[in-house]
């Protein structure tokens, strides 16, 4: 039997969960005196609970705005042991679609998912979504609890309804469901069984839990592939240990391991589990150290695991399939940068393409361009270092990851891996000798990318035009890229959304930087409107190497000059996604030069001029 069982309670707005929880925990010693006296006092907005009552829900509502709201926010974590004694950790999730997020985190490590659904308003989207979240996130067990039937004289037609309705939409999602009806305010069903449901002979809530055993029962003594994500390398006089925390399945002193990435294979050693205690067997969750029979490169981020396990899947790649729950207010950008966390490793990564959108009542998957607020999407994304990634259902630990906003560094999406990409297994750069120091001696000049941004009418065109004939007149190779000459070649597959402009600056800073590679003075002429865009095009050259130019021109000269109609037609209503009008224009926070778009043309030129000669 496992020692712990990790619960998510989940479900829509004013289910009840807080309710069920509290009654759960008070039932069964799960709360303290203090806490069950504060609950006898307290009372939050619009609560009907009788003074000197219990308000159960506020046994598990952490934050004082979910007292004022009177709803879950945070996730709240408590504690409770069964009869049998495992310990149950419950995750009061939050139901409002709005903390989709925080649910998402809170059925990652879930082994059974308690599912409120309210009879007096049936199953509803939220329901629907947060059975979808906890498919994904690998919880194969639900336990759905139709609530409140005490508003509706416990009726059985109602509750056989909605226990019908929760199979099938488990059934959906490769998951099975048992169904208990009760009530979290009389306590019906929660620990004993109701005289109030004579019509029910199943379990209850408590007796379900107690009853839960994993689908597959562990065998501590049967070899495992495990795995062990290096968090520290540990240098000491007699001492060079490997630490971190132990996944998958058991190790123990003389197992064979390898090095995820190189391949380079030995034994362990010893492992040394808290306070340095040598120990015959680590079973998961342990932390431990560990030491290896021979001198073997390893550093912080790489992953140790058996050997048979490289064979199977558990090798480097660069492009991934994966299922994201998006987390974030603004959508997925299509080919924009973002970090990538997984474990201790942080690496840039790409969405390439969203492959479909999952409609969480039906389950079927739906084509998508983008994943809005609380989506869920299957979608393939690349990396700029190759990663050791397990499929999320073969590992949890090893196969889920975080996409983060590279300016903002705010989470926008939780992710499961599905599998690795062929190509990325099959694409290794190869490094030639002629490189770009050589090629910049044989020019004379040192490589250098200027990137003009403003406006639409500031006059980056113009001015990149006019500074590459003066550096072409000092005898300096260069090259311009301007925003409308690759759209009408390389990016002529890409519109104004901002997906595609973020894609249209990811592809134009790829080619400047093979540009630069070729020891070129690279002048690039693009609006690219979105500072996150620019921050990632400017994070893939060495210190030195790019300078962010603003075109610093008034908005109203810009629309008087209006060189290509564009001001007339946004103001016309044809052109809805004009940067500046229908869509923002980011203005540089930190610009390395700005010049004045509205100046002189010779002075811009000399001041551009002696910034790429300083």
């Amino acid at each position: 039997m496992v020692a712990v069982l990790r619960m998510v309670a989940c479900g829509s707005v004013d289910d009840g969960k807080s309710t069920l929880i509290g009654r759960l925990l008070a039932s069964t010693g799960g709360a303290t005196e203090d806490q069950l006296d504060y609950a006898r006092r307290t009372r939050r907005g619009g609560s009907t609970i009788p003074a000197g009552a219990v308000d159960y829900s506020l046994l598990t509502d952490g934050l004082e705005a979910e007292h004022e709201q009177g709803i879950t926010i945070d996730v709240a974590h408590r504690f409770l042991d069964l009869p049998s004694g495992r310990r149950v950790i419950i995750a009061d999730a939050p139901g409002h679609e709005q903390y989709t997020r925080n649910m998402a985190v809170a059925a990652s490590t879930a082994d059974v998912a308690v599912l409120l659904v309210d009879a007096t308003k049936g199953i509803r989207e939220q329901t629907h979504r947060h059975l979808a979240i906890c498919a994904l996130m690998g919880v194969r067990t639900v336990i759905a609890v139709v609530n409140k039937l005490d508003a509706l004289d416990y009726d059985q037609a109602v509750f056989d309804k909605l226990a019908s309705e929760v199979r099938s939409a488990a059934a959906g999602f490769d998951m099975t469901a048992g169904v208990i009806p009760a009530s979290a305010l009389g306590g019906d069903n929660v620990v004993a069984p109701s005289p109030n449901l004579p019509w029910y002979d199943g379990p209850t809530l408590l007796g379900a839990l107690a009853a839960w055993e994993p689908p597959e029962p562990p065998r501590p003594d049967a070899p495992g592939d495990y795995r062990l994500p290096v968090q520290y390398v540990i240098r000491a006089d007699d001492l060079r240990g490997f630490a971190g925390t132990v996944v998958g399945g058991p190790v123990r002193p003389g197992d064979a391991v390898a090095v995820a990435g190189s391949g380079v294979a030995s034994r362990i050693e010893r492992v040394l589990g808290p306070g340095g205690v040598d120990l015959d067997r680590a079973a998961p969750g342990t932390p431990v150290t560990v030491t290896l029979a021979d001198e073997v490169d390893v550093r912080r981020g790489d992953l140790l695991t058996t050997p048979g396990t490289l064979d199977d899947g558990l090798s480097p790649a660069s492009a991934y399939s994966a299922t994201l729950v998006w987390t974030a207010e603004e959508p997925l950008r299509h080919g924009r940068s973002y970090l990538l966390r997984a474990g201790s490793r942080t690496v840039p990564a790409v969405v390439t393409s969203v492959r479909g959108r999952l409609n969480v009542v039906s389950g079927e998957q739906f084509a998508a361009r983008t994943l809005d607020l609380n989506d869920l999407g299957t979608v393939e994304l690349t990396t700029d270092t190759p990663l050791c990634l397990d499929s999320y259902r073969a590992c949890r630990d090893t196969g889920s990851f975080l996409l983060v906003d590279r300016v903002s560094k705010e989470t926008v999406a939780a992710g499961m891996v599905r599998h690795a990409l062929r190509r990325g297994r099959n694409v290794v750069p190869h490094a030639y000798t002629v490189d770009r120091d050589a090629r910049q001696r044989l020019k004379g000049q040192r490589a250098r990318v200027l990137w003009l941004t403003g406006l639409p009418g500031a006059g980056k065109s113009t001015i990149a035009d006019a500074l590459e004939r003066r550096l072409h007149a000092m005898g300096l190779h260069t090259y311009v890229l301007d925003g409308d000459n690759v759209r009408s070649g390389l990016n002529k597959d890409l519109g104004f959304t901002p997906g595609d402009r973020a894609e249209n600056v990811r592809r134009v800073a790829e080619l400047t930087r093979i540009l630069l590679d070729a020891g070129l003075i690279v002048v690039v002429a693009l609006v690219s409107p979105f500072r996150t865009d620019r921050a990632v095009a400017k994070s893939l050259f060495q210190p030195g190497d790019f300078a962010e130019v603003w075109v610093n021109t008034p908005a109203e000269v810009c629309a008087r000059r209006d060189p290509k109609g564009l001001y007339a037609k946004a103001k016309a209503g044809t052109l809805p996604n004009m940067t500046g009008l229908g869509q923002v224009y980011e203005p540089p926070e930190h610009p390395d030069l700005v010049v004045d778009g509205a100046g002189s043309l010779d002075d811009v030129t000399d001041a551009l001029c002696a910034f790429l000669t300083e």
